[in-house]
Formats: structure tokens, sequence, C-alpha cells
């Protein structure tokens, strides 16, 4: 749900002028950034099922970045850490509110796969990807809300308010094309490295798009 995740991140930035929307907007994905990492250190694990061409749902073991324990102290973390770099700032509050709101929005799209505490503990996941078309409209939704509530009332330049809209609606394509039409990842290894510079691309991009002056 990378669209969607942004859409959040572009919504709870709008409280906040003071900060670069990217803030949040990575703060909103800090749980995929910490999943993609440890997948890479070998401390959590994503396969490629049989019928991914079918599902486009790569089944994950990620109780460090994805339990709801996890999810939890990962956004208090955060949020303390942002609220140490702007004390001046509500943006340690809305910080905390952006990373959890990446378990949320997975718990409603994941099958039940995301444990509450460990590998050993119940798991969660309300499965929507099972029906795609009524996901990918809930994304599409998250997303136009989340650029409308960020875009109006800014002081965005007209060239920087039309890029921040084109990329996020090329992120929300991207986004419907991979989970409907695009082809297995190559390996694990793969979908992490590639999926930790998407993110990396998609924060840089929108830190310079989302200046504006308060």
């Amino acid at each position: 749900m990378l669209a969607g995740h942004i859409g959040v991140g572009l919504a709870i930035g709008r409280w906040e002028r003071r900060v670069n929307v990217a803030v949040f907007v990575a703060a909103a994905l800090l749980l995929d950034v910490m999943l993609w990492l440890f997948i890479l250190l070998g401390w959590e694990s994503v396969r490629i099922p049989a019928d991914f061409l079918t599902t486009h749902q790569p089944e994950f073991v990620f109780p460090y970045s994805h339990s709801l324990l996890a999810a939890l102290f990962w956004s208090v973390a955060a949020g303390l850490v942002v609220r140490f770099v702007y004390p001046r700032a509500r943006a340690g509050w809305l910080i905390l509110v952006a990373v959890f709101s990446h378990w949320l929005l997975d718990a409603l799209v994941h099958r039940a796969e995301l444990p509450l505490a460990g590998g050993a503990t119940p798991q969660v996941g309300l499965a929507l990807w099972g029906h795609m078309p009524v996901a990918l409209v809930i994304e599409a939704v998250i997303v136009l809300v989340g650029l409308f509530a960020f875009v109006r009332g800014s002081k965005l330049a007209r060239g920087r308010a039309i890029g921040l809209v084109a990329l996020n609606l090329g992120i929300l394509a991207l986004t419907a094309v991979g989970m409907t039409v695009a082809p297995a990842p190559p390996s694990a290894l793969a979908m992490a490295a590639s999926s930790l510079l998407t993110l990396a691309v998609v924060c840089g991009a929108l830190a310079w798009l989302g200046k504006t002056e308060v």
C-alpha cells in the first residue's frame, strides 16, 4: 500500500507546516523501511508464493517490523526522536500517529499474517487485497484526500504543487500495476533492495516538492 501510506503522510503533514511533509511521509513508511532492512539482514523474510501472478501477495514473516507490539515501539521511538529535533512543534505526536497508521492500513489489506507480538502470537489481517478492486479504490481515495488536505492552504509554488500531484498520481498508478499485472520479483533480496531504493527516491522527491513557506 505504498500510495496509501504516502497519502496518510500528506494528510498528517497538513497539521504541522513548519516541518517538511517528507518527514511525515517517511514516518508513514517507516515500518516498510525496517521490514526491507531486516530482510536484507536476514532477521525477517518474504516468500514469493507459486500463485503470485494471481494474487500479487508475497508472504511475510515480519515480527520485528510489523507486529502490533513492534509498531507501537517504532511509533513511540520515532515520536520521541522527532520531538527532540523539533521541540517547539507538535511534530512528535503527529509522527507517532503517522508511524502507527502504517500498521492500521496494513492490517486492513494483508491476509492474517501480522502478529500481535511475535511469531508465536495470534496473527491478524482483514485480507482486503483478496478483493483487489475495492482495495485499490480505497487506496486511491486515501491518496486524493491526502493530496487535497496538504495542498489546500499550503504556500507551495504552482510548479511544486503540480509536481506533487503528478508524483502521487504516478505512484498510485504504479501501485495498481504492481498489485495486478506486474511480474514476480526475481528474489526476496532483489525485492527488498529495490523497495528500499524506491522509498528513498520517493521521500527525496517529496522533500523537494513539499518545500513551502509557513
